[in-house]
């Protein structure tokens, strides 16, 4: 069910502006009860505090290593590399992220709309989900680069339009996330407070974004007060596991200077009453393949 944009909504959360602000989260983050999916009450109270949960064994080794040989796959071929959806090192030309993996591979569109995933997703949301973007993340030894402090919230309510902070992640580790090489890294809490960035979205912004994120990046001083109140969480794993974090949680990674890759799949669930509507603070609607317009309910 492919959908298109609808009329504009009252912008609850203004960003890219003359100034920066921080905004009190408007919206619930746990729209869902215990009784609606597999986490218990508990569960749910943690992620509500903190904005992030972790799973320790999501998928069977089996898939593991279907997923890790099909990884490797991708990564050497060369109508892959040239694909608008994938993204390149600037300077390694090594494969850093491919998009809209659900739709493009048959591998991942079947975890993607899995149970074991979507059912945590909408019982988080409280209400059926859509994939709004999917990728997979490569961090090879050595020459992986970091991603900098931002909330994903943010960059898609400025650029794809998404009205209200009711998505949710999920991070499936294919490769074991150490403390040294360049695990995500998440200020527990903050995804309660909307950081307003300064600046207007340039014109096709995602182009440089992917490779380096610019617009919507908060000031220095803003995440320094952030890490001072919320500290920082550093997400070690095991391949298999996986963690879901909310859409306005502060996060980012360090680079990999070490010889152990971390990849990882990627997907994020949109509430399908949260749908896009037009950009809040740039000129266009980023690429469906970055901000899906197909609000088709995932796993139905």
């Amino acid at each position: 069910m492919t959908t298109t944009i609808q009329a504009a909504v009252e912008d609850l959360y203004p960003t890219r502006q003359n100034n920066s602000q921080v905004i009190p989260r408007r919206d619930p983050v746990v729209q869902g009860t215990a009784d609606q999916g597999p986490f218990d009450a508990g569960t749910l109270r943690s992620f509500d505090e903190k904005g992030y949960l972790s799973i320790d064994q999501l998928i069977t080794t089996e898939e593991l290593q279907l997923f890790k040989d099909e990884l490797k796959r991708l990564a050497e071929d060369p109508a892959v590399k040239q694909d608008e959806r994938t993204v390149v090192e600037a300077k390694s030309d090594e494969v850093r992220s491919i998009f809209d993996i659900h739709r493009s591979n048959e591998i991942f569109s079947k975890i993607a709309n899995d149970p074991r995933v979507v059912d945590r997703a909408r019982q988080i949301l409280g209400s059926d989900v859509y994939i709004h973007q999917s990728r997979i993340n490569y961090k090879p030894g050595f020459v992986g680069k970091d991603f900098t402090w931002h909330s994903d919230f943010e960059t898609w309510h400025a650029e794809d339009g998404m009205p209200a902070p009711r998505a949710v992640s999920i991070s499936i580790s294919l490769t074991d996330n150490y403390s040294f090489n360049g695990p995500l890294m998440i200020m527990p809490g903050s995804h309660k407070h909307y950081i307003s960035a300064v600046g207007e979205t340039p014109e096709d912004n995602h182009q440089k974004s992917l490779v380096m994120q610019g617009a919507g990046v908060p000031e220095p001083e803003t995440l320094t007060e952030f890490a001072d109140r919320f500290g920082i969480d550093v997400l070690e794993g095991p391949a298999g596991g996986a963690v879901m974090f909310d859409s306005n949680c502060m996060h980012a990674s360090n680079g990999n200077v070490t010889p152990y890759p971390r990849s990882n799949v990627f997907i994020v669930y949109n509430s399908v009453e949260n749908t896009p509507v037009e950009p809040f603070a740039a000129p266009s609607p980023r690429p469906d393949f970055l901000g899906s317009r197909d609000f088709t309910p995932a796993g139905r």
